[in-house]
């Protein structure tokens, strides 16, 4: 073959971060050495792989049909290496995932996972689903775990537990204690809501498009926890995954207010670049996922530890 993996890793560094001292320092190789690699493939083949502007390099048409498969190639390239160093290990696995999914569920199931398999590696990585998004478009990931929708033809997703938006206040509230209310008794409250581009915001917006008034936002918190407390001072309403209440409705800190007008279900979903090569540690990671949720039809019924 006329290219080499230290060629293909500068070409994939590179196309990650569109800069190639930010490549640099991710192969732990100098710049001039980086630049030489790209350089090289490029000259061998007779094909430009970026368009250059100043110091920024974009992946041009070549370099993006090229860019899946020089991911896959070095994908198994590592998992030949581990098997040529006698390792029989699953290797290591980068993560990202919602703040939900990411607080609630994947802790546990990475540490099941990292205890079944000692010799594995897992960085896991919380952000909103648009961040989430862009990572993996970016191969800066593997893999995602999502709540809110992602629409773009470069990445794939599959749909994993189905999950519900519940609207909620402090106990002390007017409205708590209600079996159910009317979206015109509470679109005029003050509303503590997630940022825009969380799945979460993305999904609530969703359920008030017959109501073109909507509701207005006191407070836009990026935390689902800053989100709770601010809710339990009185400040006024929020609308989170049941999930992530369960706890604080079984304390009695925060209620829930059942909302039969909104449809505020939604699934939490797997997401990964379209043509990404599932290594066994894809594999096997995604199987326990599914196993771990097994037998639960929403993630509230999941069975899970209480919080204290």
């Amino acid at each position: 073959m006329r290219f080499t993996l230290r060629q293909i890793q500068a070409f994939v560094a590179i196309a990650s971060s569109d800069n190639v001292s930010r490549a640099a320092e991710a192969l732990s190789l100098s710049q001039s050495a980086t630049s030489a690699a790209l350089a090289e493939l490029e000259h061998q083949f007779d094909q430009q792989l970026f368009d250059r502007h100043g110091k920024r390099l974009r992946l041009n048409e070549q370099g993006r049909l090229l860019l899946p498969h020089a991911v896959e190639l070095l994908d198994r390239a590592e998992e030949m290496d581990a098997l040529l160093r006698g390792e029989r290990g699953l290797g290591s696995l980068r993560v990202g995932a919602t703040l939900t999914i990411g607080n609630y569920l994947l802790p546990l199931i990475v540490s099941a996972f990292l205890q079944r398999h000692p010799e594995s590696r897992v960085k896991l990585q919380v952000h909103n689903t648009a961040t989430i998004a862009t990572m993996l478009l970016r191969y800066e990931i593997d893999l995602g775990l999502v709540e809110g929708q992602v629409i773009d033809s470069e990445l794939e997703t599959l749909p994993w537990v189905e999950d519900e938006l519940v609207v909620f206040c402090a106990p002390e509230h007017a409205l708590a204690g209600r079996s159910a209310v009317a979206f015109d008794e509470i679109a005029g409250e003050p509303w503590i809501l997630r940022e825009q581009g969380s799945g979460t915001r993305e999904t609530f917006q969703q359920a008030l498009r017959h109501w073109p008034g909507g509701v207005l936002p006191r407070l836009e918190l990026e935390h689902t926890e800053a989100v709770k407390r601010a809710v339990e001072s009185g400040l006024g309403l929020g609308c989170l995954s049941r999930l992530s209440l369960r706890d604080a409705f079984r304390r009695g800190s925060l209620v829930a207010l059942e909302t039969p007008e909104l449809d505020l279900k939604r699934h939490f979903s797997f997401v990964w670049h379209r043509g990404k090569y599932h290594s066994a540690v894809i594999r096997r990671f995604l199987d326990d996922c599914r196993n771990f949720t097994g037998g639960a039809r929403r993630s509230h019924e999941i069975s899970l530890p209480a919080v204290r």
